[in-house]
């Protein structure tokens, strides 16, 4: 327990009125407390966006670079704009609403073509316990594709539905866990391939006090119609700071191919990441 609240000998009436001046409860306890209880505050933050589940908004916009597809090497460069936000189902559930909007600027990936604009939009929602007795944290809900794209190489052209769910355990400074999904078309342009995928993303986060983090994962796909496998392997740092009254997480990183279908991506790409936060 904080200081603040621990029983006090009595005091002459000049100091009762300066503790009579002090806020009341926590606003006493985060006054008295200063940069450290800020920086464990950060620290606390910095651990629930490693939990894909928690009960906080963010808006997430993660920039992806990659280079090597086709014969012809050609590039592509892609903004996922990613809402999270929590809702209240009672006292004990969560239901999480998980969106992926890309944006997207590629170049000889059809060779000899250049696209701009919109890909398909992934939508997840998972319904998750506020606690558990064993202090595992998982989620589970329907994905659904929508076919929001702008240009054909952007998109599948369909719509599909599928589970998702998401398990993962926080422990210290460590958070491990793994996301997974399964995607079959249900509808869309009659003369597109079907879609029918399977995503799995295992990861694990290191948190320091300073609110800094170190992230590994991998996010691999498995198309059973072509069977073919895509999996990048993706490491890097992140940095939760205050501008102004705004908390925002700033992160860089690596990914590697380790495996790429046919004309996909080869050798090395950049993620780097922007994620504004509203905690509730």
């Amino acid at each position: 327990m904080s200081s603040a609240f621990r029983r006090q000998p009595p005091a002459s009436r000049r100091s009762r009125r300066r503790v009579a001046a002090r806020p009341a409860g926590a606003l006493a306890a985060l006054a008295l407390a200063g940069p450290a209880a800020a920086q464990q505050s950060a620290e606390e933050l910095a651990k629930q966006l490693a939990n894909p589940v928690a009960s906080l908004i963010s808006v997430p916009f993660q920039f992806n670079w990659d280079g090597g597809y086709g014969p012809q090497d050609g590039w592509k460069a892609f903004v996922n704009i990613q809402p999270v936000v929590p809702m209240d189902l009672g006292e004990d559930w969560n239901l999480i609403s998980r969106t992926i909007l890309p944006v997207a600027w590629q170049d000889d990936v059809v060779p000899g073509s250049e696209q701009f604009g919109l890909g398909d939009v992934v939508q997840s929602l998972f319904v998750s316990p506020k606690s558990t007795a064993s202090g595992l944290i998982w989620g589970v809900g329907p994905v659904a594709l929508i076919p929001t794209a702008t240009d054909d190489a952007l998109g599948s052209g369909k719509f599909g539905l599928g589970p998702t769910g998401v398990v993962l355990k926080q422990f210290g400074p460590w958070t491990v866990g793994a996301l997974a999904n399964h995607i079959w078309s249900f509808a869309g342009e009659g003369s597109r391939n079907d879609v029918n995928a399977s995503f799995v993303q295992p990861f694990v986060n290191y948190t320091w006090p300073s609110a800094t983090s170190a992230f590994l994962n991998t996010e691999a796909t498995y198309d059973w119609t072509s069977e073919q496998w895509a999996v990048p392997i993706n490491a890097g740092v992140n940095q939760l700071v205050s501008i102004g009254d705004q908390k925002v997480q700033f992160g860089l990183g690596a990914r590697w191919w380790a495996e790429s279908p046919r004309g996909g991506p080869e050798g090395f790409g950049v993620r780097f990441n922007v994620i504004l936060l509203f905690p509730r």
